[in-house]
C-alpha cells in the first residue's frame, strides 16, 4: 500500500510541476487542465494543488513503519 501511495504521489508531483512550468512558459498551452474554467490563474493553481498533493502522498508513502 505504501509503495502504491509513493508512486501515485511521485506521478502527481511530476505532472503538477511539469504542468506549472509549462503554464508559466506558454500561457496558451493548457495541457490536461484545459477544461478548468477560470483561465491562467485557475489552471496554475490546479497544478500547484497537484504538486502539494504529490508531495504529501510521496512523503507519507516513503516513510518506513515505526516498528
Amino acid at each position: 500500500m505504501r509503495t502504491t501511495t509513493l508512486v501515485i504521489g511521485m506521478i502527481l508531483l511530476v505532472y503538477g510541476a511539469q504542468g506549472a512550468v509549462r503554464q508559466l512558459v506558454d500561457h496558451d498551452n493548457a495541457g490536461l487542465l484545459g477544461w478548468l474554467p477560470g483561465g491562467f490563474g485557475a489552471r496554475l493553481a490546479g497544478h500547484i494543488v497537484l504538486v502539494v498533493a504529490g508531495l504529501l502522498l510521496a512523503s507519507w508513502g516513503g516513510r518506513r513503519p515505526s516498528h
